[in-house]
């Protein structure tokens, strides 16, 4: 079956909110500027979402070109300028040394309001992605078949909405889970071609609404009731594909075996 792209997200600030282009352009570490900046405690360990659920709340707005970052916060503040970087700041990322620099300005004293608690923002060099440069997980597609499942399994009345896994490509026409068929193959996606290589595995943040942080669905309840076992991680819904031939893909762009 061919399917379609009908969303697609990035996070400029790792951990808050997502943006929603309607094209990007997708290249051997994934999209620029996708997951630009990252958050450390005042130990020095990942700010995350599973931990700081409520800066999903805070919107963002990044342009890699004239590097102006804006963040509009729940209430209704705006923080807006031109980044400048600082000195580079010696940080591991899920347990790897992560290239990055301090950022000067007002964003982490006002996202530390936000979190209640003192945090850095940093500028990651390559991007902070999960599944990162060692595993090729620069791209991950999840389809609205596979959420409609879910919603299923779980007896929900509304759609769960694909935001809550905060994938890079939401697609549809295809059927629920058949993403998981694509392991290990070729899949053209708009004007490039990746290969999905593992399942995401689901964590506590999928249980929060994605505009306020607060934990409205057992998002992992309802997959360890049908899901409890996936290829290479349990409570799988999605996949990570590393991206084999780069080029543009924009919603409404048809999705399939190459």
């Amino acid at each position: 079956m061919e399917g379609r792209v009908v969303r697609i997200s990035i996070a400029p600030v790792k951990s808050l909110g997502l943006v929603h282009p309607r094209e990007v352009e997708l290249g051997p570490e994934g999209v620029l500027g996708d997951r630009r900046f990252w958050l450390l405690d005042a130990d020095g360990r990942l700010a995350n979402g599973k931990r700081f659920p409520k800066l999903m709340g805070i919107r963002p707005m990044w342009e890699e070109a004239t590097r102006r970052l804006a963040l509009w916060f729940p209430d209704e503040r705006v923080v807006d300028g031109v980044v400048e970087l600082g000195e580079p700041v010696e940080a591991e990322l899920y347990g790897n040394p992560h290239p990055s620099r301090a950022v000067l300005g007002p964003w982490q004293d006002a996202i530390s309001e936000s979190a209640g608690e003192p945090l850095t923002l940093l500028w990651s060099e390559r991007g902070a992605v999960d599944r990162g440069a060692d595993r090729g997980g620069h791209a991950s597609v999840v389809s609205r078949a596979s959420l409609e499942r879910l919603r299923e399994e779980a007896g929900a009345g509304e759609p769960v909405d694909g935001r809550r896994f905060r994938m890079l490509f939401e697609i549809d026409g295809v059927r629920a889970h058949e993403e998981d068929e694509w392991l290990g193959r070729r899949v053209r996606i708009g004007e490039a071609e990746i290969e999905p290589v593992g399942d995401v595995g689901r964590c506590v943040v999928t249980t929060c609404d994605p505009d306020t942080g607060e934990s409205d669905f057992d998002t992992l309840k309802v997959l360890a009731q049908y899901r409890r076992e996936g290829v290479t991680e349990p409570l799988p819904l999605g996949v990570w594909a590393r991206v084999v031939e780069a080029g543009r893909v924009r919603v409404g762009d048809a999705v399939g075996i190459a």
